[in-house]
C-alpha cells in the first residue's frame, strides 16, 4: 500500500474515523485501534513480511523483561551480601548477564538484517551470486528501521532509562507503528510509547497543521523529486568514459535535490500522517542545505539515525578503555589538541562507515560513509589550523559573507559525497571522477543530452525550479524561526486559497510530467 495512492487514502480515513470514535467511548481503547491499523498496514506490503516483525518485537521485549528480572534480583541478592565488596561483584556479575542477554538479542536482529539486506550482495562480490547460495527473500517493508527502533529500546532498558513495557501488545504498536515503518524516523521509546498510549481528542486546529505538513512533504515529493526523477537517471545511470563531466556534475546536483526532495518529502508526509492521530514523531530534518560544516548537515539531515549512531555507537566507543588510553597516548606523543580529538576522529570513522553499510552493502555506500566520516575527523583535527588562519586573515567570522561562504562550502563537499552514492558501479564511478577532474568539456553538454533525449527536459528543470524556490522560501522563514503552518493559518482566506491551490496545481501538473517516479527512495531500507 503505497503512500500516495487512493487505497492508502482510504485506508487513512477509516482509521482515522474508529480512532477518534472509539476514543469517544473508550478512552483507553483508541491504541488498539492504531496497532490494528498498524497490522493491516503492514499485512497489506505481504502477509510473509509479519514474520520478521513479530520476530524482532517479540525478541526485544522480551529482552526488556528480562533486564527488569536480572534487575530484582541483582537487588535481592545486594541486599543479603554482607560486605560493600560483595555487593559490588553481584552487581559486576549481573551487569555482565545483561550484556550477554543484550548481545544476543542484537546477534540475532542484526544478524536477521543482515542477511536479507547484504548477504546477496556478499554473494556478488565472490562471483556466487547466482548460486543455490543466494537468498531469494524479499527486504520487508521498514524492517532496517523498525530493527534499529527495538535495538535503541533494548540498550536503554540495559542501561535502565526506563522500566520494559510489559504488556506485548502495546510493545507491538510501538514497533509497528504504521506511519514510520515506510522510511522513518526511527523513534525512541521514551518519546513516542505515552503518545500512542494515551488518549487524544480531535484537535482541529492541530490536525489542519496536519494537513498543511502532508500537502508540503507531497509538494516536495512529487513537484520536485519526481519531476527530476528521469532526467537524473538519463545523466547517471549509464556514465561511462564517454560521458562529459559536466553531465555527471549537473546529474549529481539534481539528484541531491532529488533526494532531499524525496526523503524530506516522505518524511513530512509520514509525520503529518502522526500528527492527524496527535501523536508527534521524531523530527528527522531541518533545513540541512543550510548547513555551515559537514558535522553539522549530519545533525540536520536524517537526524534520528544521526542520533541512534550518536547515542548507541560513537559515545560508547569514544570512551571505551582503549580509546581513552590511544587519547592518553596520543596527548602525550602528538600533543594535547591531537591526543583529545583521537578517539573522536575514529568514533566518527567508525559511525559513518556504519551509516554507510546501513544504506547497503555495495562499495560505492562504504566509500561514501568513509568519505563523510574521514572529511568530518580532518575538520576536528584541522580546527587550530582554521582558526589561525581566520585570526592571520582578521576574518570576520559574524558577517554575513562569511556564513554564507561557509553553506556553499558545505555543500560542495556534499555534493562530492552524492557522487559515491549515486553512481553505483566502481567502472561508472571511476569514470565519473575522471571526468569531472580532466574531461569537465561544458561545450559537451547539449550534444550529450541529444544523444539521450530526456522527456520534457525543460519543462521538468523549469517546474522543479519553481518547487525549488517554494521550498527555499518556507526554509529560510523556518531557519529564522518562523512557525510557517501557523503563519499561514492565520493568514486572510483569499491568501491561503491562493497558496493552495498553488500547492495543488504543482502536485497535480507534475504528475503529466513525471516519467518512471512514484516510489520513495528510503523505502527499499
Amino acid at each position: 500500500m503505497q503512500l500516495y495512492s487512493l487505497q492508502f487514502v482510504a485506508f487513512l480515513l477509516v482509521a482515522f474515523a474508529c480512532y477518534y470514535l472509539v476514543g469517544r467511548y473508550v478512552r483507553r481503547g483508541q491504541w488498539v485501534v492504531l496497532l490494528v491499523a498498524s497490522l493491516g498496514f503492514y499485512l497489506a506490503s505481504g502477509w510473509q513480511n509479519l514474520f520478521f516483525i513479530l520476530l524482532t518485537s517479540l525478541s526485544t521485549w522480551g529482552v526488556g523483561l528480562a533486564f527488569d528480572a536480572l534487575n530484582r534480583r541483582c537487588d535481592e541478592a545486594r541486599k543479603a551480601a554482607s560486605d560493600r565488596s560483595q555487593r559490588k561483584a553481584i552487581k559486576q556479575q549481573f551487569k555482565h548477564r545483561k550484556w550477554l542477554v543484550l548481545l544476543a538479542v542484537m546477534l540475532l536482529n542484526f544478524g536477521v538484517l543482515g542477511y536479507i539486506k547484504y548477504w546477496n550482495t556478499i554473494l556478488a562480490g565472490f562471483g556466487a551470486g547466482d548460486s543455490f547460495l543466494a537468498s531469494h527473500l524479499l527486504l520487508p517493508l521498514g524492517i532496517s528501521f523498525y530493527t534499529f527502533q527495538s535495538i535503541g529500546y533494548c540498550i536503554e532498558s540495559y542501561n535502565d532509562k526506563y522500566p520494559p513495557q510489559k504488556n506485548y501488545a502495546k510493545y507491538l504498536l510501538f514497533v509497528s507503528f504504521f506511519p514510520q515503518l515506510i522510511q522513518g524516523p526511527i523513534n525512541r521509546y521514551d518519546a513516542l510509547a505515552t503518545q500512542l498510549y494515551e488518549h487524544h481528542s480531535l484537535d482541529t486546529h492541530e490536525a489542519r497543521k496536519a494537513l498543511l505538513l502532508i500537502g508540503y512533504g507531497m509538494f516536495k515529493k512529487f513537484a520536485i523529486a519526481d519531476v527530476l526523477v528521469n532526467t537524473v537517471s538519463h545523466m547517471l545511470d549509464f556514465v561511462d568514459a564517454g560521458t562529459p563531466g559536466c553531465v555527471v556534475f549537473a546529474g549529481i546536483l539534481l539528484y541531491t535535490i532529488q533526494q532531499y526532495g524525496d526523503f524530506s518529502g516522505g518524511i513530512d508526509m509520514v509525520r503529518g500522517v502522526s500528527q492527524l492521530f496527535g501523536i508527534e514523531m521524531a523530527e528527522n530534518f531541518r533545513q540541512p542545505y543550510f548547513s555551515t560544516s559537514m558535522a553539522d548537515f549530519w545533525r540536520r539531515w536524517h537526524m534520528s539515525l544521526g542520533a541512534w549512531m550518536r547515542d548507541f555507537v560513537f559515545y560508547p566507543f569514544a570512551v571505551c578503555k582503549p580509546m581513552l588510553k590511544l587519547n592518553k597516548w596520543g596527548t602525550e606523543h602528538l600533543g594535547k589538541t591531537f591526543g583529545r580529538t583521537l578517539s573522536a576522529c575514529i568514533g566518527n570513522i567508525l559511525v559513518f562507515l556504519l551509516v554507510g553499510l546501513w544504506h547497503g552493502a555495495d562499495l560505492h555506500f562504504v566509500l561514501w560513509g568513509l568519505y563523510n566520516g574521514v572529511i568530518i575527523a580532518a575538520a576536528d583535527v584541522a580546527r587550530p589550523l582554521f582558526a589561525w588562519l581566520i585570526e592571520k586573515f582578521k576574518v570576520n567570522v559574524e558577517s554575513a559573507g562569511w556564513h554564507v561562504w561557509r553553506i556553499v562550502r558545505t555543500f560542495a563537499l556534499i555534493n562530492v559525497g552524492r557522487v559515491f552514492d549515486r553512481l553505483y558501479e566502481p567502472q561508472a564511478l571511476a569514470d565519473g571522477w575522471h571526468n569531472l577532474i580532466f574531461n569537465f568539456n561544458p561545450g559537451g553538454f547539449m550534444p550529450y543530452m541529444n544523444l539521450h533525449p530526456t522527456f520534457a527536459l525543460s519543462l521538468c528543470l523549469a517546474f522543479a525550479a519553481c518547487g525549488c524556490i517554494f521550498v527555499f522560501i518556507v526554509s529560510v522563514n523556518k531557519e529564522r524561526g518562523v512557525d510557517v503552518s501557523e503563519r499561514i493559518l492565520a493568514a486572510p482566506l483569499v491568501l491561503r486559497i491562493l497558496l493552495y491551490a498553488f500547492v495543488l496545481c504543482m502536485v497535480f501538473f507534475s504528475f503529466s510530467i513525471a516519467v518512471h517516479a512514484g516510489g520513495f527512495l528510503y523505502a527499499n531500507f
